[in-house]
């Protein structure tokens, strides 16, 4: 009986494993990690040395793991306290992540709020509730962040279409006090049963109200509101098996009762090759993307960063994760890029973290991005399980960043004689002056009513290295020093480091 029963499943393995032979679509190409996306597979948690020789960041920033072990995390949010709130989404659990306390740059704990959740993806806190989106509802609960403890979930919109290609729900609270959700639509390209599939839906916190804000949108995951304009963009993902290079994935303005049209259209207004045909008055009706990321990149999480506690050059920058590709010959994606939104309308894509990524090898995959109170910028990895934390300046990073006491031997200036160093330090001493910096960390200097903090201890977490990383990109707060020399900076750090002003 067993014999026979084997024989049966091979049997249908077999017929199976031809049929997919026979049919499978000639531009139908599946590389990547994407037999372990369909399986769930994780990646190992990335080795320090791994980082560091791997990851890329702009000049100034510098990267590390703020917390490992956190399963297919997915989208985060920020807490008033400073924790950071995190889906693991196959797992089915709502997981809070403690603030660094302590100063080394990683989570000091962990509490799971949730559990036992059907596919949660989306975030949002407001009010003193913590929202939840499933696959097919939306919940919230009371929520103490200071106590770090959440209610009974409630659920407070039914019906939305649960499962499908696209399962994932992303919410999140607009300037009014609005709940916008995206729900992706059910195939790769289609006509649509259910009204909810391919667009974003309004309603108001308690669930009620729901209406269709926008349609046409395939696989919307990431929004956010300009920090200036108020505008709300979100990124879309593109439809595949129309070759590398077609279509682009989009980022798109999304405004109030606006068609961005899928399935009948792809990138400017070009009808598909499906569904184009017969529906050419609606595909001229329809929005174009303010930007494409390229074909296959799937952009997923985004945000705006703060323009208060940002490094100058990336006020009102978004960051986009771009999750990478499974149906392209070549694995493009697997990064995170910066939008510069430019005066003149246009948008300026630039790599901002690179190497998840490399010679077809795969180790992470970054879907959100989050940013503290401090400025710090978190980033999921839902393939790898982990939360990056990329800082600048003073914030801090876990392994593998160097430690000020391994720093401290290679300085610039234990080879020089005393008096080259007094020299050095005097003139760091003029600069401190001459550029303003006394007027906010001296006590002596400092206009009245001006808050001072006294630059005291830098020796014990910077090195003339993370001194001039940190003029090169000033917190937005600080004042340009794009002006300064190389000598410059190594006189300012003499001084910050080495007089006893500053000890």
């Amino acid at each position: 009986m067993f014999r026979k029963l084997l024989y049966s499943l091979l049997a249908i393995i077999f017929v199976a494993g031809v049929g997919i032979w026979i049919w499978w679509p000639e531009n139908l190409v599946a590389k990547g990690p994407f037999l372990d996306f369909l399986t769930g597979k994780q990646a190992e948690t990335p080795k320090p040395t791994e980082i560091q020789e791997r990851f890329k960041l702009p000049e100034g920033f510098r990267i590390g793991i703020f917390a490992a072990d956190v399963p297919h995390a997915r989208m985060m949010r920020v807490t008033n306290t400073g924790d950071i709130v995190v889906t693991s989404m196959r797992e089915g659990n709502v997981i809070l992540l403690h603030k660094d306390a302590d100063g080394d740059g990683q989570s000091d704990g962990r509490t799971t709020l949730f559990s036992g959740l059907n596919i949660p993806h989306g975030l949002a806190l407001a009010d003193g509730y913590i929202y939840v989106a499933e696959t097919d509802r939306i919940s919230r609960a009371s929520f103490n962040a200071v106590e770090r403890k959440a209610g009974q979930l409630e659920v407070i919109f039914r019906g939305l279409p649960p499962g499908g290609n696209h399962r994932t729900r992303t919410i999140g609270f607009g300037p009014g006090g609005k709940l916008y959700v995206t729900t992706g639509s059910s195939c790769n390209v289609c006509i649509e049963d259910h009204p909810y599939r391919a667009t974003m839906l309004q309603m108001e916190a308690d669930g009620s109200g729901a209406k269709v804000f926008a349609t046409g949108l395939r696989n919307t995951v990431g929004f956010d509101w300009h920090p200036m304009t108020g505008k709300l963009y979100g990124t879309d993902n593109g439809r595949d098996l129309l070759g590398d290079e077609t279509p682009n994935c989009e980022l798109n303005l999304i405004e109030a009762e606006a068609d961005y049209g899928w399935p009948y259209a792809y990138d400017d207004k070009i009808a598909d090759p499906d569904f184009g045909e017969g529906n050419e008055e609606r595909i001229a009706s329809s929005r174009a993307p303010v930007h494409g990321f390229g074909a296959h990149r799937a952009p997923l999480g985004m945000r705006f960063l703060s323009g208060t506690t940002t490094p100058r050059g990336y006020e009102n920058t978004a960051l986009v994760a771009l999750h990478g590709s499974w149906n392209s010959s070549k694995l493009v994606g697997y990064k995170v890029v910066a939008l510069h939104f430019n005066a003149d309308g246009t948008i300026e894509e630039q790599d901002f973290l690179t190497g998840f990524e490399e010679n077809e090898d795969v180790i992470g995959r970054p879907v959100d991005i989050a940013q503290g109170p401090d400025g710090a910028i978190y980033i999921s990895d839902d393939y790898a399980g982990v939360i990056y934390r990329v800082g600048w300046g003073e914030i801090t990073v876990g392994e593998p960043q160097h430690k000020a006491s391994d720093a401290l031997a290679a300085e610039p200036f234990s080879d020089l004689s005393e008096s080259v160093r007094v020299s050095l330090i005097e003139s760091g001493r003029s600069l401190f002056q001459e550029n303003g910096c006394a007027s906010c960390h001296s006590k002596t200097d400092a206009p009245e009513g001006v808050q001072v903090k006294e630059l005291k201890t830098l020796k014990a977490r910077y090195n003339a290295r993370a001194i001039a990383q940190l003029l090169d990109t000033p917190p937005g707060p600080m004042p340009s020093y794009a002006h300064l020399s190389e000598e410059d900076k190594k006189a300012l750090a003499a001084y910050l480091l080495l007089s006893t002003d500053t000890q």
